[in-house]
């Protein structure tokens, strides 16, 4: 699994968002979306890396119920945006066993890659900005 990064060339921008927190601390699970859709909009190549309990986001049925904000959106609605805006979502495997999920039916369609942990250290060294929630 995970995908080659061969082809960014050296003109574009490459921000990694890693996404650690999740339904515990729903406030925090907004905002690095809308900020990825943003930055994607400006033609700057975004990626979302979920690890540790931000693996359990894009678990089935956990952002469809779950609001950053009382009366605020749901946070499934946040994720389609961003992939919308072209983010690429990245899930952590080796953190995957330890929330019981499995990979081949438990994650949303909208995941494109359950990734290694060398796979966010290549995101890590090749990007421009490295963000984390």
């Amino acid at each position: 699994m995970g995908e080659s990064l061969d082809f960014l060339d050296n003109d574009e921008q490459l921000v990694v968002i890693i996404m650690t927190s999740g339904p515990s601390t729903p406030n925090r699970c907004a905002t690095p979306f809308y900020l990825a859709s943003v930055m994607s909009s400006m033609d700057i190549d975004v990626y979302i890396f979920f690890t540790m309990e931000g693996v359990r986001l894009m678990q089935k049925g956990v952002a469809e119920n779950l609001v950053a904000m009382e009366g605020g959106k749901k946070i499934s609605e946040f994720i389609k945006d961003a992939k919308r805006a072209s983010v690429k979502l990245h899930v952590c495997q080796p953190a995957l066993p330890g929330y019981n999920i499995n990979a081949s039916d438990e994650l949303i369609s909208e995941v494109d890659e359950v990734s290694r942990a060398s796979d966010l250290a290549d995101l890590i060294l090749r990007a421009d900005k490295v963000i984390t929630f």
